[in-house]
């Protein structure tokens, strides 16, 4: 006996009717729903993907400012390091120069050493201006890297 027809029975027949009908609907509501979201975020925007855009965005802010600090702090150290080095570098050379017969200069008319001077001051003003919110007083010397580690202390 060979079964090559199967029998349904009248109620497999209606829910397969049942569940035909309900994924009908269920395509139109998301047709609805789809064009009803297109009317009302033109343009696929789409807001949890904007919503996750922007948690990204404040991420990686969150990251730069941690890179800008650390940049900060190495700025800070190679003007340091630079400023301790030339300063008795140029101590140095200006000891050796009347042994050698060169007359020395003074800082007023020593073009390279008044540029660096000028480069490390505007950078301790801009320091100091971003710490403070102030203009600065120039009649007022201050350790840069003081601002520099109360600026991070306030950003933190």
């Amino acid at each position: 006996m060979g079964h090559s027809q199967r029998q349904q029975h009248p109620a497999v027949d209606n829910l397969v009717n049942t569940l035909t009908r309900a994924n009908h609907d269920l395509t139109l509501v998301h047709y609805k729903l789809d064009k009803e979201f297109q009317q009302l975020y033109p343009h696929n925007a789409n807001p949890m993907k904007l919503v996750s855009r922007i948690n990204k965005i404040q991420e990686d802010v969150v990251a730069l400012k941690d890179q800008c600090r650390q940049l900060l702090l190495a700025k800070q150290d190679l003007i340091d390091k630079a400023r301790t080095i030339l300063v008795g570098n140029r101590s140095t050379l200006q000891r050796m120069q009347p042994s050698l017969g060169i007359s020395t200069l003074d800082d007023a008319h020593d073009p390279a050493f008044a540029n660096f001077n000028q480069v490390v001051d505007e950078w301790a003003t801009q320091v100091r201006t971003k710490t403070t919110g102030e203009e600065v007083d120039d009649s007022e010397p201050e350790d840069v890297n003081k601002l520099l580690f109360s600026a991070i202390v306030q950003g933190s």
